[in-house]
């Protein structure tokens, strides 16, 4: 669809509702009509068939809230709608016109204004200050190592941004010390210029003065009339508990400044977790292997374990405890968002002791003898077989 079509077609006036038309009103009287020129309703009917897409075409637009927002602010730029004048129409004796050839860039009716319109257009030369209003700040992204106590219970951190903003010296007028910048003779302040093209103005970027509206007529020293400087700056950022490592953290306007007094833009922190010589992580669970000894497993015993930022806490191991079994300790684990928190997993592992003296020696052959009927390996082999 062209641009012309998007502007000239009234959508309300195809639908036959008004243009405050809630959007059950536009579905009821859409699915009417559809009903009434469907093509298969009306076979061979070509003007019922037209009469179908045009219904369609106007339905796409006014039943998306975005879309019919849009073309509702396209027809208001053109008091209610638009008509290419009569030379310029095909067939009328002039050049073939298309706002497609005017509007660079422009989009489909789906498109947002601000693409439709590449280029800035006005009408009877009121000009458009776009580039002047208040502009939001760019995203920042930066990143934090933690230590693995600190991700867990979470902690406040510094963190030095480097960007781009107001220039300190000048405090973003461009203007030198003592002096102040003067209003654009050639645009009066609006930063733009307009040229006409006979039934239409085109606005653009003033020349004189690059779209500020200000003319700098003694520069900064230190950012040559800019206004904008390279600048750090140091801010406290809270990090939460229970973060997780490579998880991106977003710090609402703390991000880079803005223009013209728009909002500053938003801040996203990499953390980056180091590991811990004891503890590992799985989700909101922490995790511990302990060492234990055979005996232990064999006969069963109470161990002290070690807990995250508090007391050791005592896991019973039953008789006969293989190795490698876990044991969960609720509650001690990380906090998440809903206030709950995980667990602790404990992991026995049997330590075997490097050096024996004679008496446990002993001791351990004379378990061996009375266990040698005890093959461990024997279902273990038979598995392997049907494999």
């Amino acid at each position: 669809m062209s641009t012309k079509d998007y502007l000239e077609k009234d959508y309300y006036k195809t639908l036959g509702v008004a243009k405050t038309a809630k959007p059950a009103e536009i579905k009821a009287s859409y699915r009417k009509l559809a009903r009434k020129y469907h093509p298969d309703a009306n076979k061979g009917n070509a003007s019922a068939e037209e009469k179908f897409k045009e219904i369609s075409e106007a339905y796409s637009v006014l039943s998306d809230e975005k879309r019919r927002k849009e073309y509702d602010e396209a027809r208001s730029m053109f008091g209610g709608g638009f008509r290419v004048p009569a030379g310029s129409r095909p067939g009328g004796g002039g050049f073939n016109f298309d706002l497609g050839d005017i509007f660079s860039g422009a989009g489909d009716a789906g498109a947002g204004l601000g693409d439709l319109f590449g280029t800035v257009f006005n009408r009877g030369g009121n000009r458009n200050t776009a580039q002047n209003r208040p502009r939001r700040g760019a995203d920042v992204e930066t990143e934090t190592t933690l230590s693995f106590g600190d991700a867990i219970d979470g902690t406040t951190v510094a963190l030095r941004l480097t960007g781009e903003g107001a220039c300190p010296t000048c405090r973003g007028t461009g203007a030198k010390a003592g002096t102040m910048p003067r209003v654009c003779p050639s645009c009066a302040g609006t930063g733009q210029s307009s040229r006409n093209l006979g039934s239409f103005g085109i606005s653009e970027p003033c020349k004189e003065c690059h779209g500020r509206g200000m003319v700098v007529d003694d520069p900064c020293p230190a950012c040559t009339g800019s206004g904008r400087a390279m600048s750090s700056r140091t801010i406290q950022t809270r990090i939460p508990a229970g973060v997780a490592d490579g998880q991106r953290i977003k710090i609402p306007a703390k991000g880079a400044p803005g223009e013209r007094g728009g909002p500053a833009g938003d801040l996203y922190v990499r953390v980056h977790v180091k590991p811990h010589p004891v503890f590992g992580r799985s989700g909101s669970d922490l995790t511990v292997t302990v060492p234990v000894t055979f005996t232990e497993l064999a006969l069963g015993a109470e161990v002290k374990v070690p807990s995250h930022r508090g007391a050791p806490v005592t896991v019973r191991i039953p008789p006969g405890t293989q190795n490698g079994r876990k044991f969960r300790v609720a509650g001690k684990g990380v906090r998440r968002k809903d206030g709950t928190t995980g667990s602790l997993i404990v992991t026995v592992e049997v330590t075997v002791p490097k050096d024996l003296n004679g008496k446990a020696r002993s001791a351990v052959e004379d378990l061996r003898e009375a266990t040698a009927g005890q093959d461990p390996r024997e279902e273990f082999l038979e598995r392997a077989k049907e494999a």
